[in-house]
């Protein structure tokens, strides 16, 4: 087999998911609400058909159902003419749109797992499902924000801010082998306040959030140094500050714990970060070095083809955990990399030689997200044949266990 070895394949059976959500809002709120929802799903439907379904939902944000394909790929292109480079106001429908459906896709994000749950179908493909799932999500919640707030260029920022925490979360998980959300978290307290945001855009309209901070909330407006920076970048700077850096601190301190009481290698378990920064970093250099302007003038190409490369690093690291691999570096992780010397050496003559490129960046652009889409595809494919094959199980049809 191509990603799961023998060694895989008998870790796979043993399995068993852990995770704890110590959200009070989750507890007393949402999860009584979802405990509801759940029933409104017949017991024949398989959970990853209902993930599936939160996919959909997701990816073609103006749409809540599924029988009118053709209207859910007018409306995602039209989203794209209202707002292609995240810099202009789309109608205030679409916050309300944006809202609702990240609203729909918290709900289904929590229902699924009570379906598998509900019909004895759990299983390790459940868990890539979801989690590899939530990874792309990631990128689709950040177009959908930076259109909310017009923040064109520094939209990949705000990419980046949502997919540390989230790459950090997996990567504690792989040492700790249990996904522990704290009291306030992202998915619960997080999705919350940007589909709030949403809603409250549609009432202000997004130019609030290019305003001077001082301007938009203009009872704060005493407040020092920031009152002449625009709104959506004092909300850039906070969440850097109050969300990235203190959940980034945790799990390096959760994972510093788990390594030290095993006598590991804490440089072994840094190390598997290393594939993000280089993605990241890889990308600067790429629009640094680039005369168009990458992220001002195609923000969508350039999250989109960086969402799918990070959606392989996630994946590939998730699948390390359920497999029980060694842990360190993953090189097979690199793959989705493997496009950005080629882009980076294509813009390097641009920046010598006074703006003239090998290849048409276009193009590159184009080619990078199809090369980060076919490497993305080509994982989920295999390995979802891989894991069914080793387990016994269907991907979308529920298979009755033995008792």
């Amino acid at each position: 087999m191509g990603y799961i070895g023998a060694h895989g394949a008998a870790a796979l059976r043993k399995h068993k998911y852990s995770g704890v959500d110590h959200s009070l809002v989750a507890k007393y709120i949402l999860q009584p609400f979802w405990s509801r929802c759940v029933n409104l799903f017949p017991l024949w439907m398989p959970y990853l058909l209902i993930f599936l379904l939160t996919v959909l939902y997701f990816c073609f944000a103006f749409q809540i159902t599924l029988t009118g394909f053709m209207f859910l790929l007018t409306s995602a292109l039209l989203g794209y003419i209202y707002s292609p480079r995240l810099d202009s106001a789309p109608p205030r429908w679409v916050h309300f749109a944006h809202g609702l459906l990240l609203f729909l896709y918290q709900t289904f994000d929590a229902v699924d797992g009570k379906q598998a749950r509900r019909t004895n179908s759990s299983s390790p493909l459940g868990e890539l499902f979801d989690h590899g799932c939530d990874a792309l999500a990631v990128t689709f919640e950040t177009l959908a924000f930076a259109s909310t707030t017009m923040c064109g260029g520094d939209a990949f920022w705000f990419w980046v801010i949502s997919a540390i925490p989230f790459y950090g979360a997996t990567w504690e998980n792989f040492f700790t082998d249990t996904l522990t959300l704290p009291v306030v978290n992202g998915p619960t307290e997080g999705l919350m306040l940007i589909y709030m945001s949403h809603f409250f855009t549609t009432f202000v309209g997004a130019e609030w959030w290019i305003q001077d901070f001082g301007k938009s909330v203009p009872f704060l407006s005493w407040l020092p140094f920031i009152y002449d920076i625009p709104l959506y970048k004092v909300v850039l700077f906070s969440m850097i500050a109050f969300a990235v850096v203190p959940t980034l601190s945790f799990n390096v301190y959760n994972v510093y714990k788990v390594v030290k009481a095993r006598k590991g290698s804490m440089l072994l378990a840094l190390a598997m970060l290393f594939p993000l920064v280089v993605l990241v970093g890889g990308v600067l250099v790429w629009d640094y070095l680039s005369p168009s302007e990458l992220m001002v003038n195609y923000p969508f190409f350039i999250i989109i083809g960086t969402g799918l490369a990070f959606g392989f690093l996630v994946g590939r690291m998730i699948l390390a955990h359920l497999c029980d691999e060694p842990k360190g570096l993953k090189t097979g992780m690199c793959l989705s990399l493997l496009y950005l010397p080629f882009a980076i050496a294509n813009a390097l003559p641009a920046r010598i030689n006074g703006g003239i490129l090998l290849v048409d960046e276009t193009l590159v652009l184009l080619g990078y997200c199809v090369f980060t889409a076919a490497v993305y595809l080509h994982f989920v494919m295999s390995v979802i044949h891989e894991i069914t094959t080793a387990l016994g199980i269907y991907c979308f049809r529920i298979t009755k266990k033995e008792a």
